[in-house]
């Protein structure tokens, strides 16, 4: 490809990316924050299906949100979906994991045996292997006790950063960690999420009682989401800093440090007002 027509496809691409990823992690906070705010609500008020309410001022208005029970009286005929943003922020990731490795030399090592084309097969297997294992595992018994989950998740992406490291080149490795966080966070949303939302509208408007697991998933999807959000923004700019990240010898231990440290940091959003 010309290398000026390659560059504004990149800067192009990358644009966009950051647009309605700004965009989807944003919604994701919002709703992350809206229930862990909501405020109990009179036992009247409990009756007749509300679950919660808050108060919030933005923009010189203030707004007054009721959360409605899992089984609300009626399902008004119009609601808000949050989903294209998800859909496009991974598409335009992936269209970048094409330009600036897949169709370059940047992806494996100038030295390294392995050829470019086996090179992106690992890549790709990463992508869709890694979240099948992600949905297997939460999917099982061991994605009711969480702690459990969050410690074989850690493990996996210990062992999955050692390993590309010492086959990809510090920077693809780095992003690839990231891709994957992004490939299961929007996999989350259209494969998880998505349908047992429908499912559960369908149960209520049909007169059904939900199945309340279903919104038990979607809230430990979504949770799940905003934990991935704050590590993968960090393997976005580390390209930035070849020489306190991806250049470094024991690079994948950093790149570890700042998976905890994302971690940590959004659990310590949870004390934000």
């Amino acid at each position: 490809m010309n290398p000026y027509l390659s560059e504004w496809l990149n800067l192009l691409t990358r644009w966009f990316h950051v647009v309605v990823g700004v965009a989807w992690i944003g919604q994701t906070y919002l709703f992350s924050k809206l229930d862990r705010a909501m405020q109990p609500v009179s036992e009247a008020e409990q009756k007749r299906g509300i679950g919660g309410r808050m108060w919030m001022v933005h923009s010189g208005g203030f707004y007054q949100l009721d959360k409605q029970a899992l089984t609300p009286e009626n399902v008004p005929p119009s609601l808000l979906w949050f989903r294209w943003e998800a859909a496009l922020t991974w598409i335009t990731g992936f269209l970048l994991l094409c330009i600036v490795y897949y169709s370059s030399g940047v992806l494996v090592p100038r030295d390294s045996q392995l050829s470019q084309w086996a090179g992106i097969a690992i890549g790709l297997a990463v992508l869709a292997g890694g979240w099948l294992l992600y949905d297997l595992l939460w999917m099982s018994a061991i994605g009711k006790h969480q702690r459990l989950g969050v410690v074989l998740c850690f493990l996996a992406i210990v062992g999955l950063a050692y390993g590309l490291t010492h086959i990809f080149n510090g920077r693809a490795a780095f992003i690839h960690i990231g891709a994957l966080f992004g490939t299961i966070m929007a996999a989350n949303v259209w494969i998880r999420i998505l349908p047992g939302q429908r499912r559960l509208i369908a149960a209520v408007s049909s007169g059904e009682q939900p199945d309340a697991e279903l919104a038990r998933r979607a809230s430990q999807r979504s949770k799940h989401n905003t934990f991935m959000s704050v590590p993968l923004i960090f393997l976005m700019i580390s390209n930035h800093f070849p020489s306190a990240t991806y250049g470094q010898r024991y690079n994948w231990l950093i790149l570890i440090g700042f998976v905890l440290v994302g971690w940590a940091a959004r659990k310590a959003m949870t004390t934000w007002d």
